[in-house]
């Protein structure tokens, strides 16, 4: 197969794969201010259990917090605030005088009889978790109607897991109208697996503005996949419910990486996609939830503003996430200071995370010191870092230990990476043995890498159902490797399907091939595509053939005529010298050639010089033929040499003709035969002609 596969080469597979996440604790909040991320979330759990919201008693009515995660009750007192969740944080452990005061007023008003004061001191008794102390005062408050005691009394019932009983309270406290009972009552009956009534309850107390049942009921909804968890999941995150805004902004990612005319700049969702196999890198924060690059804009836009929400109010995946965001957008110091926020609160992906944003900062060392932090709390990505970190290093038992860490953690990359170090330590049987295993276990890339290794020791029969495996599950390495396997077979249309499929991802050696095979089937404008396709993905030889194009389209120049300005630089002899500077011999002749016919010696020379030492025989004679040109003919006679003694027909005839004209008859005859035999036609003929003169010449 001539027009394909010339050039094409099995794709060599030693590069590591790993993913990306900066600085001990004090050196980050100066660099920072205050945090990468590439996270392969499955589920989010919330960050804090909740417990059944006592809700405190006035006078008049009660008062509902927000809970902080998932769906209950949570308490509001006079001692304490709610939190940014809602849940109740209270003054410590010592009360103030106001305080004790105030108990001390409002247990003298219960003793007396007085409704609101039973209530409330029941509420703060329960609170305190005196139990005992607390019930003979709500009891007391709910038999004169109180529907805070009531609630509250559900929720010590609960407490002492008479769970009923509770329910029977909290549907007396709902039905007079509270909010908090209604909730709990709501998830009393989802734990039942009652979900029309957990329904039922749960949008009685969403409808009253109460945050905890907005979010529960979000919650129920979604779970089900009904489009209107979106609703209360916005009515809870606008009360400032955490959860709740981090869920929402989990909402609206994962809706806009189904718009197309809202993902603007969104990567890939695929793992790996776009990036080189087993190259150091980031994963997406989540496979089918990666964050927006780009403009916030949209409901990603809205997406970025909760998780800011979030993240502002502690939570530490919304910080996370953030800093996935940022980072993308190109602002690394904002996201690192998200980042450092997330991984201080004990967030594993985030120190990992930004452990990569340091290392792309220089600053290996503390680098480092996050993924370690990140390692030892389980994440396989940090422990791929690691590994190679240390394998960089040519610390070669630190590196498998981290690599053998990430497997355990679950990280198939760990297996391919120990293949990878194993091969590059020629121990080709253990580095098939980890190759195998990433492979089985899904690792596209690690099945191209059996193939190729199967390949090597000759087991094409194994080696092409791996490289099928790899390219059907989206290895570009795997399709362009499938393509030289057909192409060796002489299956060209084949082989063709597979380079165009690896070219479309990207490839440039395949974008090359496909160009190189249409350009041999006569389809230059679609060649030119490719072949465009090619160049600029920094293939030598794609630019040389492109310039071969576009040169065989316009009229060779003309000389220069006396006092011209010198001609600008067409695009096909820029597409030459991008080659040439690349190191392409018959790129550089080329473009020395085009610099001689504009008139430009020296840029002629150099270029035919630098093809010349790089053993480019075409270039030695070219070369020569510039330095006699300008009276050099000794040193032009060194280049002639070198290029005839390559196989270069013209030079040894011209090392003829210089032997005749200085009277060397007999080294005239040696250069002669040796142009006779090198041909072409043109040139042995005339060889042939000056031998014969040479030979009178001397018998006269």
């Amino acid at each position: 197969m001539v027009f394909m596969g010339d050039r094409a080469t099995l794709l060599e597979t030693g590069r590591f794969a790993q993913h990306r996440g900066y600085r001990p604790d004090n050196a980050m909040n100066a660099a920072f201010g205050g945090t990468t991320a590439e996270n392969n979330e499955t589920t989010d759990t919330p960050e804090k259990p909740e417990t059944p919201e006592i809700i405190k008693a006035t006078e008049t009515a009660e008062t509902a917090g927000c809970a902080a995660t998932v769906e209950s009750t949570e308490f509001t007192e006079n001692t304490g605030s709610a939190g940014a969740d809602g849940a109740t944080e209270t003054s410590g452990s010592a009360e103030s005088p106001e305080s004790a005061e105030s108990e001390a007023r409002h247990r003298r008003a219960a003793d007396a009889g007085d409704t609101a004061s039973m209530s409330v001191l029941g509420a703060l008794l329960l609170r305190r978790g005196d139990l005992d102390g607390a019930e003979p005062y709500l009891r007391g408050a709910t038999a004169d109607g109180d529907r805070a005691a009531a609630n509250n009394l559900g929720v010590l019932l609960h407490q002492r897991g008479y769970v009923d009983d509770a329910a029977g309270w909290w549907r007396i406290a709902a039905v007079a109208g509270s909010a908090a009972a209604a909730h709990a009552l709501g998830r009393h009956y989802r734990e039942r697996g009652d979900e029309p009534g957990a329904e039922y309850w749960l949008r009685q107390s969403a409808e009253q503005g109460h945050a905890l049942g907005a979010y529960a009921l979000a919650d129920l909804l979604e779970h089900r996949s009904d489009v209107g968890a979106e609703r209360w999941l916005r009515a809870a995150a606008e009360q400032g419910h955490r959860e709740a805004a981090y869920r929402l902004a989990r909402m609206l990612d994962r809706n806009t990486a189904d718009d197309p005319h809202d993902a603007f700049g969104r990567p890939g969702l695929s793992p790996g996609a776009g990036a080189r196999p087993g190259a150091p890198g980031r994963s997406a924060v989540r496979k089918d939830d990666g964050p927006v690059a780009g403009p916030a804009t949209g409901r990603a836009g809205e997406a970025e503003q909760w998780y800011r929400q979030a993240a502002a109010r502690g939570h530490r995946r919304a910080a996370l996430h953030l800093g996935a965001i940022l980072e993308q957008r190109g602002e690394p110091k904002e996201a690192g200071r998200w980042y450092l926020i997330s991984a201080k609160a004990g967030e594993a992906r985030a120190a990992c995370a930004l452990g990569f944003l340091l290392r792309d900062a220089g600053d290996e060392e503390s680098a480092a010191v996050w993924w370690l932090r990140a390692a030892q709390d389980g994440d396989g990505n940090a422990a791929n870092a690691l590994g190679a970190l240390h394998a960089a290093r040519g610390e070669q038992q630190t590196a498998e230990r981290w690599y053998r860490a990430a497997m355990d953690a679950g990280d198939v990359n760990g297996a391919y990476n120990l293949g990878l170090l194993c091969a590059a330590q020629d121990r080709t049987p253990q580095a098939e043995q980890w190759y195998r295993r990433a492979a089985y276990a899904g690792h596209r890339e690690a099945a191209n890498a059996l193939a190729v290794l199967l390949l090597q020791a000759g087991d094409a029969s194994g080696a092409e159902p791996w490289f099928s495996k790899a390219a059907e599950a989206g290895s570009v390495d795997a399709a362009f490797n499938l393509g030289i396997l057909y192409a060796g077979r002489d299956e060209d249309r084949t082989a063709l399907v597979w380079y165009e499929r690896a070219a479309a991802a990207g490839h440039t050696e395949a974008a090359l091939q496909v160009g190189m095979a249409l350009l041999h089937h006569g389809e230059e404008q679609e060649a030119e595509r490719h072949l465009r396709c090619a160049a600029g993905g920094g293939s030598a030889e794609a630019a040389f053939r492109l310039a071969g194009v576009l040169d065989s389209r316009q009229p060779p120049p003309g000389p220069p005529a006396l006092g011209e300005p010198m001609p600008e630089k067409t695009e096909c002899e820029e597409w030459y010298e991008r080659a040439a500077e690349q190191g392409h011999r018959r790129a550089q002749v080329r473009v020395g050639m085009l610099a001689a016919a504009r008139g430009d010696v020296d840029s002629a020379a150099r270029w035919y010089r630098e093809a010349a030492e790089s053993g480019s025989r075409n270039g030695a004679f070219n070369l020569g033929l510039l330095l006699a040109r300008e009276g050099s003919e000794r040193e032009a006679a060194l280049w002639w040499s070198r290029a005839a003694n390559d196989g270069h027909g013209r030079a040894a005839l011209r090392l003829a003709l210089l032997a005749a004209r200085r009277g060397e008859l007999t080294e005239g005859q040696r250069w002669c035969a040796r142009a006779v035999e090198l041909g072409p036609a043109e040139v042995a003929e005339r060889a042939a002609r000056l031998r014969e003169a040479l030979h009178q010449e001397l018998t006269a």
